[in-house]
């Protein structure tokens, strides 16, 4: 199994550990700021880094690019490339500097988003893992017992508990994801693909001149899962998509689509089911004669056909 991460853990030189803040009570909004550990506490970030990379290698040997639409498991070994609009709120948080240090900001565990830890090794590579706060919180919330004196007792000081990896890595290679979830959440993904639907629209109507887009525009301003599905559209190959075919597979699979001045429109009930089909999603098969059935695929990876000799 390969490694796509493209740094060394063996000759880290630095190790920073850092918190993401959101309060709506602070005028700066999300904030990023740095909180000294000692040595122990460094040792046990550079595991967690370590595990996050075998957890990536389990999951699945090569890495897959991340799709907004597609229905990822719990871990995954998923890519996006530094320079994808979906990345850019994690890449704020590698590309930052100067972060002011807050020790006291671990008073307030209720507004962390996040946590993540900065590396360099010696090769002055630059390695930043980011982890979802919510377990790191809960434990602050939680009652802790511990034995005192052969009796169990609450433990009144707040204990900050690591987890065991992070959900996600960053180097000068890309964005290495092994929990979507976190990723999703950590990236506000939500608001990002909401903000990036008119732009996917515009390149994805470069490619079908054919195709009226105002009202699936209009509908994706509202709906984040067809702004989802647009951010999909866009990484597939759309340029040579033939308007007949298109056409014949939409009627095929029940989706209402009409002609007006030589361009497809879709009516509004029929928006996410044209998207499902421009996404390979929507497909039509014929085992039994004369009774073809429709599906709905939930998660797709495209297979290549060898002939037969």
């Amino acid at each position: 199994m390969t490694d796509s991460v493209q740094f060394d853990l063996t000759t880290t030189k630095v190790t920073e550990f850092g918190l993401g803040i959101d309060s709506a009570e602070d005028p700066d909004g999300t904030r990023l700021v740095l909180v000294p550990v000692e040595g122990e506490v460094q040792a046990a970030l550079r595991d967690m880094v370590a595990a996050t990379r075998s957890a990536m290698k389990d999951a699945d040997a090569k890495a897959t690019r991340y799709q907004p639409s597609e229905k990822h498991g719990t871990q995954e070994n998923l890519y996006l490339p530094l320079n994808d609009g979906l990345a850019s709120s994690v890449i704020k948080i590698h590309n930052a500097n100067n972060l002011p240090s807050e020790p006291e900001s671990l008073k307030n565990p209720k507004h962390i988003f996040c946590y993540f830890a900065r590396l360099s090794d010696g090769g002055d590579s630059r390695l930043t893992a980011i982890r979802r706060a919510s377990t790191f919180k809960g434990v602050l919330e939680s009652h802790l017992l511990s034995f005192v004196n052969d009796a169990l007792k609450l433990v009144e000081d707040k204990v900050f508990k690591l987890d065991q990896d992070f959900d996600l890595l960053i180097d000068s290679s890309g964005i290495h994801i092994l929990r979507p979830a976190g990723f999703e959440f950590v990236g506000d993904l939500r608001g990002a693909i909401m903000q990036a639907a008119p732009k996917n629209i515009k390149a994805i109507q470069a490619d079908l001149t054919f195709v009226d887009f105002g009202p699936i525009q209009a509908y994706a301003t509202q709906h984040p899962r067809a702004a989802r599905y647009l951010a999909s559209i866009r990484l597939q190959e759309t340029k040579n998509i033939d308007k007949t075919n298109l056409k014949k597979l939409c009627k095929s699979t029940g989706v209402d689509v009409s002609e007006s001045g030589g361009k497809l429109v879709v009516k509004e009930e029929s928006i996410m089911g044209f998207l499902y089909v421009l996404d390979r999603r929507l497909y039509q098969i014929e085992l039994i004669k004369d009774s073809p059935e429709s599906f709905l695929a939930a998660s797709r990876s495209r297979i290549r056909v060898v002939a037969a000799n």
